[in-house]
């Protein structure tokens, strides 16, 4: 059985950064991509990063330059670097593997 377990969230200022990370038990964490995707209360789940079975890394506009996503394959677990923190932020982050998702870790951006 696979398990996504996400941490590192936490309350941090504009222009702030964190580091999420994504452990992931129960699986062969390579070569399977990781997502990372966020959802913020009354919004619709947007993706932020992924990292794909090869190394490719992708963003979309919104993060790209200021979130970088990568993988340890030796401790099995992705991480989320976040810099330059906007308000708009702020949200649930949530790592995915397939079919599989964590439970998310909530980042707080406020001043």
């Amino acid at each position: 059985q696979v398990q996504l377990v996400e941490s590192g969230g936490g309350l941090v200022q504009p222009g702030g950064s964190l580091r999420l990370s994504c452990v992931v038990s129960g699986s062969i964490f390579s070569p399977n991509g990781m997502a990372w995707y966020r959802q913020a209360p009354g919004k619709q789940r947007e993706w932020v990063a992924v990292v794909t079975p090869n190394g490719q890394k992708a963003y979309p506009d919104s993060v790209n330059g200021r979130f970088t996503a990568s993988r340890d394959n030796v401790t099995n677990t992705a991480y989320l670097q976040m810099s330059s923190l906007k308000p708009d932020d702020a949200s649930v982050y949530y790592c995915s593997m397939q079919q599989f998702w964590g439970q998310g870790t909530q980042v707080t951006v406020c001043s």
